[in-house]
């Protein structure tokens, strides 16, 4: 199967991988605001939230946790700081809360693998 048909499983493997990751974070404590959150600039797979701290969360699907932290290259994470700056301008309480960059590996036959602090700003 090639074309519109690979590109559905893949869009349904990404689907399950953000549902698995906002479940492992859930149970880690944080509620989830915002998923697929869409800009011009770019889209942030999961924003998440406990207390003062927001997560902003790369969502990776990927054989090793090294091939997931690998495939958030430089573009993508501009991509995702833009976003991430026209979230943040939107909210209310803005002023104090602390950001952090995170990804969540979905790796076979493991639970999803959190990484705090994939990059910074």
């Amino acid at each position: 199967m090639t074309g519109a048909g690979e590109r559905h499983r893949a869009y349904r493997r990404g689907h399950f991988a953000e549902y698995l990751a906002a479940l492992a974070l859930m149970l880690k404590g944080f509620r989830i605001v915002e998923r697929r959150y869409r800009t011009r600039l770019g889209e942030i797979d999961l924003i998440a939230r406990r207390g003062d701290l927001v997560l902003i969360v790369e969502v990776k699907a990927r054989r090793t946790l090294e091939q997931a932290m690998d495939a958030v290259t430089w573009t993508a994470m501009k991509r995702i700081e833009s976003a991430a700056d026209l979230w943040l301008a939107r909210q209310p309480d803005y002023a104090n809360l602390s950001l952090r960059y995170d990804l969540v590996a979905i790796v076979p036959w493991r639970w999803p693998v959190h990484v705090p602090a994939l990059f910074t700003v």
